[in-house]
């Protein structure tokens, strides 16, 4: 009976730990996505930006 409830606390200790590295790096990830977000955001405004420069050049080049 008591190797039967120690064998069950183990089981439970190890789920509870699991659960705790999942947490751990489910945060991890969701930081990981913050950051590539932002950096997306820059990008996509970079682009744009080189976009606008690009038409403004192509305006002032010379009909052929």
């Amino acid at each position: 009976m008591d190797a039967d409830i120690s064998s069950f606390e183990q089981k439970v200790d190890k789920v509870v730990a699991y659960c705790q590295t999942l947490r751990d790096e489910n945060r991890s990830l969701r930081g990981r996505i913050a950051d590539l977000e932002k950096e997306k955001q820059a990008l996509v405004e970079k682009i744009d930006t080189t976009c606008v420069r690009l038409e403004a050049l192509m305006e002032r080049l010379p009909e052929q």
